[in-house]
């Protein structure tokens, strides 16, 4: 990747681009709030389960398909639909086209160049698939920038809400490395057959998040 490419890769993914990642939890709120997750380790197994067979290895295959159909020149509006029937609730669909909105306003107001292929009610990983390709960014590279954005994100939800600190944080981040870096490769080879998930408890938690009486998180 050229040193432009790159700078426009982490421009993209930078936790500054004005997104709003941080008022979403996935669900992780509700988790803690049931005692599911108290501590690191907990937290390691459970960051490692949704990015290897959960919804954001699901988010990566959407990604890179996305990719795909844009640098062909092909539509996308039938992997929209599709991503919206992946959505497990309300709000899952909610943070997903929320946060897809919001990434495709910023690139906007940025002066970025906006791909013809473009439609209403993307989600946010095709959002990033879409832009990307258009902005002809390695898809590669751009998994891997993306599922360590999502990956920090959960860390740092964990962190507000007092499962570890932030040193306890950052190396947690750093022995993930491995993980992101084998998701980022296989989504990259990925087809739409290769989408399914195995973490249930991720999915019920983001459902029962909608009811929980107190919250920090929108998700």
């Amino acid at each position: 990747m050229t040193h432009p490419a790159l700078l426009r890769l982490l421009l993209l993914m930078s936790p500054s681009f004005p997104v709003g990642g941080f008022a979403y939890s996935s669900g992780l709120e509700q988790a803690v709030a049931e005692r599911l997750l108290v501590d690191a380790d907990g937290l390691e197994d459970w960051l490692r389960a949704i990015i290897e067979r959960g919804p954001v290895w699901n988010d990566a295959v959407l990604m890179a398909q996305a990719h795909k159909l844009v640098a062909a020149g092909d539509a996308i509006n039938e992997l929209v639909v599709f991503a919206e029937a992946l959505a497990g609730s309300k709000e899952r669909l909610m943070e997903q086209q929320n946060l897809g909105a919001a990434f495709i306003e910023a690139v906007r107001a940025s002066g970025l160049g906006l791909p013809a292929t473009l439609c209403d009610g993307l989600a946010y990983p095709i959002a990033v698939g879409t832009i990307a390709a258009g902005q002809e960014l390695d898809r590669g590279s751009t998994l891997t920038a993306y599922l360590h954005g999502v990956t920090s994100n959960q860390i740092q939800c964990a962190i507000r809400l007092g499962v570890l600190g932030q040193n306890a944080g950052v190396a947690l981040l750093a022995k993930l490395e491995q993980t992101i870096l084998q998701t980022a490769e296989a989504a990259s080879n990925s087809t739409l057959d290769d989408l399914g998930s195995s973490a249930i408890m991720a999915e019920i938690m983001n459902m029962r998040h909608e009811t929980l009486h107190s919250r920090i998180f929108r998700t």
